[in-house]
């Protein structure tokens, strides 16, 4: 679904501070479309501040080498969130996946904008700006850039090229299209360096994360003949490892690697009663139909879940829609 452009540039043009925030343990695709947005919007003389619920995960922190990403109630106190006349969310438009932020965003008088490429929504009470053909919501900034006559500087092209490669694994995801490459190319003409980005994102790690990933791998478990790959991580393996729950990111796609592999879930026990839930294909098999059942949203290829429950009932739950669904 493509976007009508002119109708966000009039919005812009009428206002003069704008709030960005994104949904909590944000991605690639959310501190790059918020940094590339907020650096835009700056280019036009406009005032932009970035805060989320939470704070930035410390594998992707080199993005904001200049700290603009803020933390509600730490270094982006309540109080100071106020006089703003325009308040814009990128990448997600569930109230759920907002953390602290969606109190503020309730509570917020002025215009209320949502940027966004997932299916699955809730209603913010905001004028949407959606394309879920887009395989991330970063390329999407970049056609605002180009609507707005805004240029991409390197410093807009680094974190829009990061957030598209991420949300396509690299560029090996069924989203990427035509469209993706010449946007990156777009990208790569105006200062962002792919060789750089990967190495940052992807030969960074640290010890305590390749030895959680041990433990990822080690649980795997395949079902459905091998069609279905799930793992499991525990509080204990986060202890033992001393890894932290962003360690787990990109551990789910390892599972498709397995020959005849169609669907992977990985359950995260953030806490005693909260699971999250990671879901990928690489089949015609929608793993947001699965989500959609448990309130979760995503993409037909890639979902997610917040599962209010223990770990093991959530697998019990989301497994056995899992097999109904894969016959």
């Amino acid at each position: 679904m493509s976007i009508n452009w002119q109708a966000l540039v009039d919005l812009i043009g009428q206002h003069e501070r704008f709030l960005i925030t994104s949904h909590c343990r944000a991605d690639c695709d959310a501190v790059g479309s918020e940094i590339g947005l907020a650096l835009a919007l700056e280019a036009l003389g406009k005032h932009a501040r970035i805060v989320n619920g939470d704070a930035l995960p410390e594998h992707i922190a080199f993005m904001d080498p200049e700290s603009r990403v803020g933390e509600l109630g730490v270094t982006a106190p309540l109080e100071t969130l106020r006089g703003y006349d325009a308040f814009v969310v990128v990448d997600t438009s569930a109230w759920g996946q907002l953390g602290p932020m969606a109190d503020v965003l309730r509570s917020f008088p002025g215009q209320r904008i949502v940027i966004d490429h997932h299916v699955s929504s809730d209603d913010l009470q905001a004028t949407v700006f959606r394309d879920d053909g887009a395989e991330a919501t970063g390329r999407l900034i970049l056609q605002l850039c180009e609507a707005l006559h805004v240029d991409v500087t390197p410093e807009i092209a680094m974190p829009l090229f990061a957030a598209i490669a991420t949300d396509t694994g690299w560029f090996r995801f069924s989203s990427v299209t035509a469209d993706t490459f010449e946007a990156l190319a777009k990208l790569t003409a105006a200062g962002a360096k792919p060789p750089q980005l990967f190495s940052l994102l992807f030969e960074q790690h640290s010890l305590a994360r390749i030895h959680l990933r041990g433990r990822i791998l080690s649980n795997v478990t395949p079902e459905c003949g091998g069609r279905l790959m799930w793992t499991f991580v525990t509080q204990e393996d986060f202890d033992a490892t001393g890894a932290n729950r962003t360690d787990t990111e990109d551990a789910i796609n390892s599972l498709l690697t397995v020959a005849g592999a169609e669907v992977a879930a990985l359950f995260v026990e953030l806490e005693s009663d909260v699971t999250k839930v990671s879901l990928r294909s690489r089949s015609d098999f929608d793993v947001r139909a699965i989500a959609d059942q448990f309130d979760g949203g995503g993409h037909r290829a890639a979902a997610g879940i917040t599962y209010r429950g223990p770990r093991k009932e959530a697998q019990t739950a989301i497994l056995d829609a899992l097999r109904t669904g894969l016959g």
